[in-house]
Formats: structure tokens, C-alpha cells, sequence
């Protein structure tokens, strides 16, 4: 792509010849002659001056250095900008023709799909299954009955969406089955990771609003409701009747507990875990230090024993106060 068509199509204002091609997209780190790169983040400006690349996106703050070394085009959201090339990129990229429906997959008649739906190799579409239109079903996706998945979403290979939520009430030391009588309804614009599973629900349906992303290898448990454009990084486990706002992100390997609720706008960090209800937006974090393995135990002993030293404490205060009067 020559920078003209890329401006003319993303916006930004060019500084540098028009005429020049770009071949790649790269990282300022490695970028080389004929790729276009980006910063977003201020930490990464030394690669500014050093980057081989023959073209960078910046901010107005760094137009001055990024003129200085070649061409650039500057735009408020450098990184929006990139992402939005991408997609320009790959919409430009070679077509390589294959079927809406891969001849392996196994879709029941009773399932309903767009005639724009993509649906991969060795996917299996259960009776009662809806989906919308050009959304893609990459390979050994599987969606079971009666679940629900809109417009222009994107499942990666292996997803599992509407398998048994895990429910059973214990009967004389063994385990009795509670059917899951629910489904699971995934709203417009929602990718989710390879592996990652979503249970149906057991009476009322697992919901997955418009613009949810969720990375790889996350579970999320019968009758969870996740809102609208929340984010989920990889190996994040959400148990049961959670209730997860709009606009949250969780970092990877955090846990929510069940039947808990995070108002819109919370942000857990990688490997928390949420105990309790959060009511207000924010940045929370929930984890013990890392530490060298010696100090770390000996931490570990001293907490153990944090209730005693409360308790200590509270006895030489009150103590204290006696001595006053």
C-alpha cells in the first residue's frame, strides 16, 4: 500500500512523500525499510529515533521527533490507528476462495444459519442453534442447542459454547444431576479465544452482550451475564450467577467467584482473585506479592498469624488506655 491510500482511507495527517510504498506492518523494534510501525505508549520513544522503519504513527507529541527521523503520520490515537490499518491490511490481503460451510462440519437441519455465516472445518451446530450473520465458526467449534450467536462475531478453533453448566446437589455422600435447562445467547461483534468454553445455563440462559472479547482457554460458568465490550485475557475463570458490568477487563489467570457482581468499568488485574462484590469502578488487585521463595514463606507464616497480632495489639491498646486513666 502506497501511504496515500492508507491516509485517504484511516485519516491522520501525512508528513513524507505520498508515493511512498509500504510492503509490512512491524514492531519499532524490528521494523526494517518499507514497513510502516506505531507508538502508542511513551516508555517505547527511544525506538523512535533508532527504528528502521520507513514510516511511523505518532501522537502530537511526538511529531517533532518523528519528522526529524522520516516520514510519519500523526493522529490522536496512534493505537486505534493501527488497529484499524490492520483490518485495512487484511481486507487487501489475497482471497483464497473456500466454502460458507466446510463440507466436515455437522449441522443438524433444525439449526439455523445465515446464508453470509462461515462455519470451518469439523464445527458441529446443534438443532435449535442460531447463527447470525458473517460470523465465523473457525475449526471443531462447536455449538450446542438452542444457543445463540449474533452478527459478526468470531469463534476461534475449539470453542465450546453451550456444553452443561456444572451443577449437582449432593445426595447421601454422591453427586445427583441438576439438567441445565437453560442456553446460552451471545450478543453482535464478540470474539472469543481458541479452547475457551461458555456453559449453558441451568434454568435462565448464560449471556455474552454485544462487543465482549474473550482470549483463550477462559471458562465462564452456567448463568453468567458479562456486559457489553468487557475484555477477558487468557485463562480467566468466572464461576456461577457472576454478574460482570460493561466495559471491564480482567487480567489473565484472575478468578471471579460466583454469584458475585462487578459494576461497569472494573479492572481486576492478572491473577486476582474476586471475593467479594465490587460496586464501583476501578483498578483492583487481590494477590500475594511475588517474592524470593524464603521471604515469601516467611510472609506467609507471619499472615497465618495475623488475627493473633490484631487480637495482641488490641489488648496492649486497651491496656494503654487503662494506664491513661
Amino acid at each position: 500500500m502506497r501511504l496515500s491510500f492508507i491516509v485517504d482511507a484511516l485519516g491522520g495527517e501525512l508528513y513524507g512523500d505520498p508515493a511512498l510504498l509500504i510492503e509490512g506492518l512491524a514492531p519499532l523494534e524490528t521494523a526494517h525499510a518499507g514497513q510502516l510501525s506505531f507508538l502508542s505508549h511513551p516508555k517505547y520513544q527511544h525506538q523512535l529515533t533508532s527504528t528502521q522503519a520507513s514510516c511511523v504513527i505518532v501522537s502530537a507529541s511526538f511529531e517533532s521527533v518523528a519528522r526529524a527521523r522520516g516520514a510519519c503520520i500523526v493522529t490522536d490515537q496512534p493505537y486505534l490507528y493501527f488497529a484499524r490499518l490492520t483490518q485495512l491490511w487484511k481486507k487487501n490481503l489475497p482471497v483464497h476462495d473456500k466454502p460458507q460451510c466446510h463440507p466436515s462440519a455437522v449441522i443438524d437441519p433444525l439449526a439455523t444459519i445465515h446464508p453470509s455465516a462461515r462455519i470451518g472445518a469439523l464445527c458441529v451446530v446443534e438443532a435449535g442453534a442460531v447463527i447470525g450473520a458473517y460470523t465465523e465458526l473457525k475449526s471443531r467449534v462447536t455449538v450446542s442447542e438452542n444457543c445463540v450467536i449474533g452478527e459478526r462475531c468470531l469463534l476461534h478453533p475449539g470453542v465450546v459454547i453451550g456444553a452443561d453448566g456444572f451443577g449437582f446437589a449432593p445426595n447421601a455422600g454422591a453427586w445427583e444431576k441438576i439438567e441445565q435447562l437453560g442456553a446460552v445467547r451471545i450478543g453482535n461483534d464478540v470474539e472469543i479465544g481458541a479452547n475457551t468454553c461458555i456453559d449453558r445455563g441451568a434454568l435462565q440462559d448464560t449471556v455474552i452482550e454485544d462487543g465482549v472479547k474473550l482470549d483463550n482457554l477462559v471458562q465462564i460458568g452456567h448463568n453468567v451475564h458479562i456486559g457489553q465490550h468487557t475484555a477477558m485475557a487468557g485463562c480467566v475463570g468466572v464461576a456461577g450467577s457472576a454478574h460482570i458490568g460493561a466495559h471491564c477487563t480482567v487480567g489473565g489467570g484472575a478468578i471471579v467467584l460466583g454469584h458475585l457482581t462487578l459494576a461497569d468499568g472494573v479492572n481486576i488485574s492478572a491473577a486476582s482473585v474476586a471475593t467479594r462484590s465490587i460496586r464501583q469502578p476501578g483498578h483492583y488487585t487481590g494477590m500475594f506479592p511475588i517474592d524470593d521463595n524464603a521471604t515469601w514463606e516467611k510472609n506467609a507464616v507471619s499472615l497465618k498469624h495475623l488475627a493473633q497480632l490484631r487480637e495482641r495489639v488490641r489488648a496492649l491498646e486497651a491496656q494503654l488506655i487503662d494506664l491513661k486513666h
